[in-house]
């Protein structure tokens, strides 16, 4: 397994974090808690907005489909890697990792994009509120959220099928908790330029055109906001974006830590800044959206208080 190319049954080690058994027992029971919370979490997100009417709006459609994105994106990589952490097989086939690989791109694609559609939505409310309810129809929201999953399925197809492409030889130990694309291609003892070529051309159209929307977004929100005479009106109109532009820091922020910088630095320490964007964004969001926002307090209390009663029947 550690010399010869690529082939159909070859495989892959996931060392993960550490692979010293004290440790590995601590990082199972943490990363185990923090996958339910995220599991919980976003399920409750998404079960309270389905569940209640007066969230049937544009905003909070977007915000079920990004907790929906996110619970697929901890359920593609932390089950495996609890898995590895209590067993003494590290093992990860081929196919399996480009499965992983092509989730892992497309939902992080996808996260990025539905946040840039939140964005729009947030301007069209703050900037052109008369004219939001036609602006923002579900007709049209519907159209932007396929168009959402269509460009991150095209993104991962690319990238995964270029990575069938890539010879693999030597070491296949993986210091990580998943099959990530740069660690893929350090592993490589083929030619890779076309891989990076293409991540790079991809990458700013999937991720630094959405952002520099935001950034646009932002800017106009903002001058519309200074314009409300009212510290109150002011106060109350940001709240209804600063959720949504701390998660937007929180992703560019733990992404930007692991994928700005060049390909030859990359090593363990970033293994930290993976597990970052990896599993603790996904858990922070439902927090997030719902600490200081009343009408997601309402539905979940309304939810849970009906579950419960319910059960009491």
């Amino acid at each position: 397994m550690d010399g010869g190319n690529q082939s159909g049954d070859s495989e892959f080690l996931l060392m993960g974090l550490s692979e010293i058994p004290e440790q590995q027992q601590i990082l199972f029971w943490m990363f185990l808690s923090m996958y339910l919370v995220a599991v919980v979490g976003n399920v409750l997100i998404i079960l309270a907005i389905g569940s209640d009417s007066r969230l049937h709006t544009p905003m909070y459609f977007f915000l079920a489909n990004l907790s929906l994105t996110d619970l697929f994106f901890v359920t593609n990589t932390i089950p495996k890697m609890l898995v590895n952490l209590q067993s003494q097989n590290k093992a990860i086939s081929y196919p399996g990792c480009l499965t992983q690989l092509y989730f892992l791109v497309s939902l992080v694609a996808l996260d990025n994009l539905i946040l840039a559609v939140m964005a729009y939505d947030r301007y069209v409310a703050i900037c052109h509120p008369l004219y939001y309810v036609t602006a923002m129809s579900p007709q049209l929201c519907l159209l932007l959220l396929i168009l959402c999953w269509v460009l991150s399925i095209l993104y991962g197809l690319i990238h995964t099928l270029l990575m069938t492409r890539v010879t693999f030889c030597g070491s296949r130990k993986i210091h990580y908790i998943f099959c990530e694309m740069y660690v893929l291609l350090r592993l490589a003892c083929s030619n890779t330029q076309i891989n990076h070529m293409v991540l790079i051309a991809t990458g700013c159209f999937i991720f630094l055109t959405p952002l520099g929307f935001m950034i646009m977004s932002y800017v106009r929100i903002v001058r519309a906001i200074l314009r409300i005479p009212s510290a109150t009106g002011k106060y109350k109109t940001f709240s209804t974006c600063a959720s949504h532009l701390a998660v937007v820091s929180l992703f560019y922020g733990t992404l930007g830590m692991v994928y700005l910088q060049p390909l030859h630095t990359y090593s363990m320490k970033d293994s930290v800044a993976t597990v970052m964007y990896a599993v603790v964004t996904p858990m922070m969001n439902p927090f997030i959206y719902s600490l200081r926002n009343k009408d997601m307090h309402g539905a979940l209390g309304r939810f849970l208080l009906g579950k419960a009663f319910q059960r009491s029947t």
